[in-house]
């Protein structure tokens, strides 16, 4: 078995992912009484605009067995209102199946990403990460992400 890095469509994506979005929620919610509810309209807007890129990992199981979705990044691109011309990719998600991080998927997954956008004239890659969840953080500095800023939350309904 062997795993397969690919560039998706929202359509072909999103119903095979639904189980592993929903295990990603319950693994990293901050506000875990939140439910999942994905606006499948914005991210078709989003598509057709050109601006939504989904790079997955497949495991192929053989030349005539299934490829089964083992982990996403979903980026959004955008020319940064700051800078104009230049055009940057903001992850919206990124998981791998916990029973799939042992090996080198996630990293291979996001340099796969990179290059990809990178081939698009992306100039910059933003990532989110969780200070409850540091694992990727420490991941993405080994690549060269450098840790810019901190998001606070407050709940307040």
């Amino acid at each position: 078995m062997r795993i397969l890095y690919q560039r998706e469509l929202f359509d072909a994506f999103y119903l095979e992912a639904l189980p592993l979005l929903e295990r990603h929620r319950l693994e990293i919610a901050h506000f875990p009484d939140i439910p999942l509810d994905v606006d499948t309209d914005r991210y078709r807007n989003a598509e057709q605009a050109g601006v939504l890129r989904i790079y997955t990992a497949r495991l192929n199981h053989g030349p005539s067995g299934p490829l089964t979705l083992i982990g996403y990044a979903v980026f959004l691109l955008q020319h940064n209102p700051h800078y104009q011309s230049s055009l940057q990719a903001v992850e919206d998600v990124l998981y791998v199946d916990p029973d799939q991080r042992r090996g080198r998927t996630g990293i291979e997954l996001i340099r796969f990403s990179e290059a990809a956008l990178k081939r698009e004239g992306v100039q910059a890659v933003y990532h989110h990460v969780k200070l409850a969840h540091p694992t990727l953080g420490i991941l993405l500095a080994k690549e060269g992400y450098e840790s810019i800023e901190t998001i606070y939350v407050k709940r307040i309904g």
